[in-house]
């Protein structure tokens, strides 16, 4: 399916004997919904399906759940920090812990006991800790601000905020400050940090990705797409106080089902306004440029077998990408959903009118929205291109690039600083520079002198930041002179920079240093123009909508989609395709029938030789009308009992409008049965010591 104040912090238990829940949702509909934990639509799950979470429940759930900070989910599923996610999660981690004869990405991997698991490089795993509201403190700092003193604000309050979080001890918590209902409310997420995270085991890609790009967003599915891992605390696997048993025989059909997933980003509450803005700018451009860079990428995968292992994971990612982006197409272009969105607004817009006491206080958020949207229309492709690395890409630029700007933004007081720079942020930059993951020399050629050629086409060859990047060269030659001088693809080299600060940056005569630090005046102007006369008045806009909301239909619904913790609950349940029922589950002789002997429908042999022994009634992959998004990848699927039964790793394709809408009678998340996990583990890989830990809930 690629970030405290002295104020009590309610721990979890707390929360969820606090009034957490909502007493009523007008506004949602069927199963829709990404609930955050300290507000979990009781009354609403108990009218539907008679089930009413308890405290107890909240907490074991909120804790037992986890987030890849790469992007996507996870949960703790044995007493000994096993954690169970995607094999797509941990791709970055298996293709980095490749080489020498060894391809876990493609072959699998599989650790015969504690002392075998490998540390994946650049892996950090976050486990939530605490929701403190902390809206009224941020609406005080920053009401009367605008523009680049509203952005200033913002960061101040932020910095203050994740500072006394934190608590002097950065490298244990993480702390974000996240704005919910695009302003509207404003909470600090607490996450205790585990950066010692290992490989377990993982399947094979045949296994994990059977039916590759055609049956991607679709179903029936036969994907045994999980991997696992273990958290580590000083050398010796962590013990986790919560997790979830593993339930082998997964669910049934219309049982009731949680998952407890970190959703990254949804626009269901953004003005119309900004769907258009996607529709008719930012869609099309990301697809031409996916599109591209899958060609480039697909021609360097057939020039070697070294060249197919090296951006096996990268093309694996513009794939998936690409087929969501292109699914947005069409939904963008849905006059039900454009309909739907416009008629909402006016009624909202009447409301604000008819009275002259709301019209004075929420003034015009259309208009200042609309003010935004203009900028943003002018600055969208130089801010991509450059600022947003769509012009300049590959690892060690990306490295060049956080080295520039961290001595820059190191240099001044936290306050003073963009939010990725806050003091309490600046382990994980720092666990990211000493990440001893391989650097591919041919795939960041390739990569630079695409994306460098990209940068002239799309800002014109008179460009003045052109000029600035290519001089006279040309994009082939500066991607081969940049990449044979560099010496960032030695951690020891980066982490030098690193603890050398402003003057080791700026004494630096490496190549990719020079070229970050001779563009960062031009992308930081770049980035406080979007900061100051972008994001700071479309949030003002919104957040002053959903003020209105709230007084006129009360907090009654859920926020959009953050990148944080949130339950969603539905059922195991088919749909009707054409008037054609689509069964909620695949079972192993499915997967058999399927096969083809060739890919991307190709069984492996530890598969074939199987087959004489595996049960062929077990169930396979199911589908459910729980509501997810891409960054639930990982998620685990929860019983009632709150028990893991499954392991959500896509969704359907009527799924790719989930974006922007939730309609149940199509929707589906799609997740590997537990049942399946098992029968895998025991009978196709001989994993017995991981099957017994998943059993008994301890190695």
């Amino acid at each position: 399916m690629s970030s405290f104040f002295k104020r009590s912090l309610l721990p979890l238990a707390v929360l969820a004997c606090a009034p957490a829940v909502l007493p009523s949702i007008p506004f949602a509909h069927a199963d829709e919904g990404m609930w955050t934990m300290d507000h979990l639509p009781a009354d609403l799950m108990k009218q539907r399906y008679g089930f009413t979470p308890t405290a107890a429940w909240t907490e074991r759930v909120t804790k037992a759940s986890a987030r890849l900070a790469l992007g996507c989910s996870a949960s703790f599923v044995s007493a000994d920090g096993l954690v169970m996610t995607n094999h797509h999660c941990a791709n970055e981690c298996l293709q980095q812990l490749s080489g020498k004869g060894k391809n876990y990405f493609q072959d699998g991997y599989s650790a015969k006991s504690p002392a075998d698991e490998q540390r994946c490089p650049a892996m950090e795993l976050n486990q939530l800790d605490s929701i403190t509201d902390v809206t009224d403190r941020m609406q005080t700092a920053l009401r009367g601000k605008d523009g680049a003193a509203y952005t200033t604000a913002r960061q101040a309050e932020e910095s203050a905020i994740e500072k006394e979080c934190a608590k002097d001890d950065p490298k244990k918590w993480r702390c974000d400050v996240i704005s919910l209902y695009h302003g509207g409310r404003t909470a600090l997420y607490r996450y205790r940090r585990y950066q010692d995270v290992r490989m377990v085991m993982a399947p094979d890609q045949n296994a994990a990705f059977f039916g590759g790009d055609p049956d991607n967003f679709n179903f029936p599915r036969y994907d045994l797409d999980m991997a696992f891992m273990r958290v580590y605390e000083n050398g010796k696997p962590a013990k986790v106080d919560a997790f979830l048993p593993f339930d082998a025989a997964g669910p049934k059909e219309g049982e009731l089902v949680f998952t407890s997933g970190n959703p990254g980003s949804t626009e269901r509450e953004v003005p119309l306004a900004d769907l258009e803005f996607s529709r008719n700018v930012t869609v099309p451009f990301i697809v031409d440029n996916y599109s591209a860079l899958d060609g480039a990428l697909w021609q360097y995968s057939r020039e070697s077998t070294a060249h197919h292992q090296e951006a096996q994971e990268r093309v694996f990612g513009i794939e998936n990408s690409l087929k969501v982006y292109r699914g947005r197409v069409d939904v963008l272009s849905d006059p039900k959903l454009l309909d739907a969105k416009a008629k909402s607004e006016a009624s909202l817009r009447d409301w604000i009118n008819a009275d002259p006491k709301r019209k004075e206080a929420y003034g015009d958020p259309w208009a200042k929205n609309a003010q935004a949207l203009a900028v943003k229309k002018r600055i969208f492709k130089p801010y991509l291109m450059l600022e947003g690395a769509f012009g300049i890409q590959g690892e060690l630029f990306q490295y060049a690039k956080l080295l520039v700007r961290a001595a820059n933004e190191r240099q001044k007081p936290d306050a003073e600083r963009l939010t990725a720079y806050h003091d309490a942020r600046l382990p994980a930059l720092e666990a990211e520079l000493g990440s001893t993951a391989p650097v591919y020399p041919d795939l960041e050629k390739t990569e630079l002198a695409f994306s460098l050629t990209k940068l002239r086409q799309v800002l014109g060859a008179d460009d003045e930041m052109v000029k600035l990047v290519l001089g006279k060269a040309a994009p082939d030659d500066l991607a081969e002179t940049l990449v044979k001088g560099t010496k960032l693809a030695d951690p020891k080299v980066r982490l030098e920079l690193w603890k050398g600060g402003a003057d080791a940056i700026a004494a630096s005569k490496d190549p990719m240093i020079v070229l970050a630090r001779g563009i960062e005046p031009q992308t930081r102007a770049l980035r406080k123009q979007m900061d100051d006369e972008v994001a700071a008045p479309s949030r003002q806009a919104s957040e002053a909508m959903a003020k209105a909301r709230f007084e006129r239909d009360g907090v009654s619904s859920y926020p959009d989609a953050t990148f944080t913790q949130r339950l969603s609950f539905g059922q195991v349940k088919g749909w009707d395709e054409n008037g054609k029922a689509v069964p909620a589950f695949t079972y192993f002789s499915g997967l058999y029938d399927r096969a083809t002997g060739s890919d991307p429908f190709k069984l492996t042999k530890p598969w074939l030789d199987a087959k004489a022994h595996v049960n062929m009634k077990t169930p396979y992959d199911f589908v459910s009308t729980n509501d997810i998004i891409g960054g639930n990848s990982g998620s685990p699927v929860i019983d009632s009992q709150g028990h893991a039964v499954g392991l959500i790793f896509d969704g359907n394709i009527h799924s790719l409008g989930g974006d922007f809408y939730y309609d149940e009678t199509t929707n589906r998340a799609v997740a590997v049965d537990t049942a399946a996990i098992m029968e895998a583990l025991k009978v196709v890989y001989k994993n017995q010591a991981l099957a017994n830990e998943l059993s008994q809930g301890h190695l």
